[in-house]
């Protein structure tokens, strides 16, 4: 039989899938389950945006589309950067693809020569060293524990920016942390990024409106206008908008770079599907009611996980301000044991509580932070506060 391409023994299944796959599996036998596993916002967008794609059938062209994306969503999107305080683009520093993680991987492919390298924090968002396996890029990772709140530190940046990567990634609000750079924050950061010219830089911030506490959005752009030629932002309607499946992502940056993803896009996906298309443009120029009020509700919920998280003896969790995640320092488990199951890792600790409890969590470790669990707090309300209540009984009964 002939062999697959050499690359496939690069690529691995997502290991959030993974849980989440297992978790489903429980719960179809029977298994009361509880999951924090998977990343999606578990509301549904408004009334409008499905209004917008019945439109759409009733008028359907059945022509092809554009590679970059449709005039009317690129303006669409044009307008969301001017609200989030990104100006000055134009239809020609944009591009669309299937999905923000699509466009990520078209930027790799267009940035990227294998043996290039790739500097980004951890923890990490688990795609972005699968891809960088699956091209043949070096990665070089900056650790950033509990300890500094889980974000990098100028020092850090301007350290591995003296090998002169050729792309630093940069996830703002964080997956798997939730946590937020104020803008005193980016600003250090930027600082540091105008020294160093010979770095593209991604920034993705696909969960820019789902900030709580009035830190706000800010990315280098706002703070230094020259790092434009540079700095590559993505953004996607999946989590603000509850629409993961619609699978809509965009990028703006650099005309040479969205000409490239436009290339790229003419030579696989082709361009997005004309109801999604419509759906997504009245997503971004309709009401945002339903984003606002779900954003709002995040921030409650994060409390509640917080508290709970907090009660819990020895376990540390630097407080998040965004997405809708949070993501604890469960490191006082190791050593110890559930029910006689001795857990010296993250992955012990979260196969114990998956089938002690029925409560699924990702390890850190898929996100490169062992010492830690990711918590997604968008089931729905209901099961929110017995979900905590078994962690906390889980860790009560360690020995």
């Amino acid at each position: 039989m002939p062999k697959l391409a050499e690359r496939m023994r690069r690529a691995k299944p997502s290991a959030i899938m993974v849980i989440a796959e297992k978790a489903k599996r429980l719960k179809a036998e029977g298994r009361d389950i509880i999951s924090f596993s998977i990343g999606v916002p578990n509301f549904l967008p408004g009334d409008h945006v499905y209004a917008a794609a019945s439109a759409a059938l009733k008028h359907d062209s059945g022509q092809y589309g554009s590679n970059r994306g449709a005039d009317a969503l690129l303006d669409a999107f044009l307008e969301h950067l001017r609200a989030i305080g990104l100006d000055g683009y134009t239809r020609n520093h944009c591009a669309t693809g299937i999905g923000a993680k699509q466009v990520l991987y078209n930027l790799y492919e267009a940035l990227l020569n294998e043996g290039d390298s790739i500097v980004f924090p951890t923890p990490y968002w688990t795609s972005y060293l699968d891809i960088a396996e699956i091209v043949g890029a070096r990665v070089q990772l900056l650790p950033c524990g509990p300890e500094q709140n889980y974000k990098l530190l100028p020092a850090q940046l301007d350290a591995a920016l003296a090998s002169k990567p050729r792309v630093f990634l940069f996830n703002n609000p964080s997956n798997p942390t939730g946590m937020v750079y104020s803008q005193t924050e980016i600003a250090a950061l930027a600082d540091v990024l105008l020294g160093h010219p010979e770095t593209w830089i991604i920034t993705d911030d696909i969960y820019n409106r789902m900030v709580f506490d009035g830190v706000g959005y800010h990315n280098f752009v706002q703070i230094h206008p020259p790092l434009r030629e540079r700095v590559i932002f993505m953004d996607s309607l999946s989590k603000t908008y509850g629409m993961p499946g619609w699978r809509v992502g965009f990028m703006a940056g650099p005309e040479i770079v969205a000409k490239a993803l436009t290339t790229l896009n003419s030579n696989h996906i082709t361009n997005l599907p004309e109801v999604t298309t419509a759906a997504a443009i009245a997503a971004l120029s309709g009401p945002q009611d339903v984003p606002l009020a779900r954003c709002a509700e995040f921030q409650q919920k994060r409390d509640l996980v917080l508290a709970a998280l907090n009660a819990i003896p020895g376990v540390v969790c630097p407080r998040p301000q965004g997405a809708f995640y949070v993501f604890p320092d469960i490191s006082l488990a190791f050593g110890k044991s559930h029910n006689g199951q001795r857990i010296d890792s993250d992955v012990d600790l979260c196969a114990a509580l998956l089938e002690a409890k029925g409560v699924a969590c990702v390890p850190g470790s898929a996100f490169g932070e062992p010492r830690a669990l990711r918590i997604s707090y968008t089931c729905p309300t209901p099961q929110l506060a017995p979900g905590m209540q078994r962690i906390q009984q889980f860790f009560a009964e360690l020995v």
